[in-house]
């Protein structure tokens, strides 16, 4: 790295001292800008996808000249003209590749193009682009050009690569959680550090007292502590659950609570699950399977002559005693006892119990959604003076942008954007945009719910979701196949589909919902006396925001402003700016900023707090929940 220089730059320099130097050079890039560095001493061997496939393109002096019909050094005029939107690069309004590509075959750089500007080789239209955007191209090739002169070190002995010092890089990216690059080196099966001495457990055929670490994985069931190790059967596992819950540590709780609900046996709370401890550790980790965790925290090597599953019961039980520390140090040990263990039981019976759907409600729902979808789908076609495929991105970018000449962002290399921030902002342009909209709005709710629930409910109709208590990085609970915690409601046709949920018979749904939990937990953490007051007399929290921030008696406020208000709260609670602010409730900045500084004047608690909360966290380097959980 070089302060002030792009990396490409440091490329163009070592390519350039190469060149003079007499050395052959390679450049290894997945960066199209790097083509221009291509000389007769330099190649640049180029990453690229092709049909969805990883491949290399060889690309040198030679292949330059055929693809383009000039020097690679040409490319730099090539983006003059162009420009690129990746980089920002401006370009030509207007000139595309192909005008570009063969201006520059004809007079090679921007001076020659331009002191020919009248020459009758440039049509009308383009050469009136090219004279009102000839500032931006002569800032374009500026922006596009690499710096060969970056104040390096051009020794190129130096940049030899050494040898690995292993004993100092395992360590680091084991913390660093680089796990595939752990691998490529050979570092999962990591020497042990010096101060750690081996471990040494011995098989055995009797009773293994005590705290155990259990596992059952495809290799078999196994048992250790931190002297013996075991396999067993089935029964004999099945047994060990039911009866030493107590003494029972092992890896993904939730898993073995399933096995003992299916045998009819209601479990007890086991005592330790490594993989919620190692969550609870590091929230923002990717994995929490047994290998990488022993990496992380314990990384002392095993002499025994083990099966897979027994290695994995072993290292199991040595985490146990080493997260078990780590969770008092960090003060998340009551955490992790009194909520998270307890919380994979209630899961996995939630699991087992799953949810009654009305398959025959669905059924017939998806069917008129179908109706309308196909409504829709003929009035688009209508709009568009033909039929295409509405799915296809590419199509749909066809006919939005050339045929019907709705204005458009630049085009990139897989066509034209259709996303839906794109057609949100289109949506006053042409009346096939709202249609398009709600097209796919139908078409999501079909597929995904009235298909998608269908197709996961069991036998009896009824649909059993997965709960990850280990996804969240705030400690929350996330559903899975299918999500569960995800139906719409917003629409009318969402609001519709949860009556499919039903109750199974003689039994009702009972629904419970928090009056404003996140304000009330605020005014408690923040310790706001206005607002605690506020909740304790049963005022209602928006209006008495709207009344101090608006400077209106309560009686005057309105829906809208209190509508405002609410945004104000809730925004405020999650750290909402004055620019996303107005955007929400449709005021100005200068609005919005106002709005905010009226509520940290009508709550300077929460103001306190907000302050004091970046501050402790920017010292710290985490924040604290009520119970202790932690967030880096």
């Amino acid at each position: 790295e070089c302060e002030g220089y792009e990396a490409d730059d440091i490329l163009g320099t070592l390519a350039a001292a190469c060149e003079k130097q007499g050395v052959e050079c390679v450049i290894s890039t997945g960066d199209r800008d790097s083509l221009q560095l291509i000389s007769d001493k330099t190649k640049v061997l180029l990453a690229a996808t092709r049909n969805g496939k990883p491949e290399v393109l060889n690309m040198d002096k030679q292949a330059i000249i055929e693809k383009y019909g000039f020097e690679p050094k040409m490319l730099i005029e090539l983006k003059a003209l162009m420009g690129d939107t990746s980089d920002k690069i401006p370009g030509v309004a207007g000139v595309g590749e192909k005008t570009a590509i063969d201006l520059v075959q004809k007079f090679g750089n921007l001076e020659n193009l331009y002191e020919n500007i009248e020459s009758p080789e440039i049509k009308e239209g383009v050469r009136q682009k090219l004279i009102a955007d000839r500032d931006n191209a002569y800032l374009s090739r500026f922006l596009g050009t690499i710096c060969l002169e970056a104040p390096i070190n051009l020794n190129l002995e130096d940049y030899k690569t050494k040898e690995q010092d292993k004993e100092n890089l395992i360590p680091l990216l084991q913390k660093l959680e680089f796990f595939k690059m752990l691998e490529k080196i050979g570092g999962e099966k990591a020497t042990p550090q010096k101060s750690e001495e081996a471990l040494t457990l011995s098989k055995t055929e009797g009773e293994i007292e005590g705290e155990i670490f259990v596992i059952k994985t495809e290799d078999g069931i196994a048992i250790a502590n931190k002297n013996e190790f075991k396999t067993i059967d089935e029964a004999e596992f099945i047994k060990l659950l039911k009866t030493r819950a107590n003494d029972i540590i092992c890896h993904n709780s939730k898993e073995l609570y399933h096995v003992l609900l299916k045998e009819g046996f209601t479990p007890s709370v086991f005592k330790f699950d490594t993989m919620l401890a190692g969550y609870l550790l590091n929230p923002s980790s990717t994995a929490y399977d047994i290998d990488k965790l022993y990496s992380a925290y314990v990384l002392k090597e095993i002499k025994a002559e083990a099966t897979n599953a027994e290695t994995q019961a072993i290292k199991g039980f040595m985490l146990y005693e080493k997260l078990s520390e780590e969770l008092i140090k960090t003060g998340e040990d009551t955490l992790f006892k009194d909520i998270e263990m307890p919380l994979s039981l209630v899961l996995a019976s939630m699991e087992k119990e799953g949810f009654m759907l009305d398959l025959d409600g669905l059924k017939q729902e998806g069917e008129a959604l179908a109706e309308k979808i196909a409504l829709l789908e003929e009035e688009i076609h209508n709009l568009a003076g033909e039929k295409f495929n509405i799915n296809s991105p590419k199509q749909l970018g066809v006919i939005l942008f050339e045929k019907l000449e709705l204005p458009h962002k630049k085009k990139t290399k897989s066509g034209y954007s259709t996303n839906a921030e794109v057609l949100e902002g289109l949506k006053d342009t042409h009346e096939i945009i709202p249609k398009i909209l709600e097209y796919r709005t139908l078409s999501k709710l079909k597929a995904t719910y009235c298909d998608g629930l269908q197709k996961a409910a069991d036998s009896d109709g009824v649909v059993h979701t997965t709960f990850n208590q280990t996804e969240a990085r705030t400690g929350r609970i996330s559903s899975l196949e299918p999500n569960l915690q995800n139906i719409p409601v917003r629409r009318p046709e969402g609001k519709k589909l949860r009556k499919y949920f039903i109750a199974r018979e003689g039994n009702v749904l009972l629904d419970a919902d928090y009056s404003q939990i996140e304000l009330r937990v605020l005014a408690a953490i923040a310790n706001d006396k206005p607002m605690i007051k506020a909740f304790k007399e049963n005022v209602d929290i928006h209006t008495l925001t709207a009344s101090e921030v608006f400077d209106l008696p309560p009686l005057f406020i309105t829906p809208e402003l209190r509508s405002k208000a609410k945004a104000v709260n809730f925004g405020i609670v999650y750290g909402i700016g004055a620019f996303s602010l107005s955007k929400d409730i449709g005021t100005s900045v200068a609005e919005a900023k106002k709005m905010i500084d009226g509520y940290f004047k009508t709550y300077p608690g929460v103001h306190k707090y907000m302050e004091e909360i970046v501050a402790k966290a920017k010292e710290d380097g985490f924040v604290t929940t009520i119970f202790g959980r932690r967030r880096y």
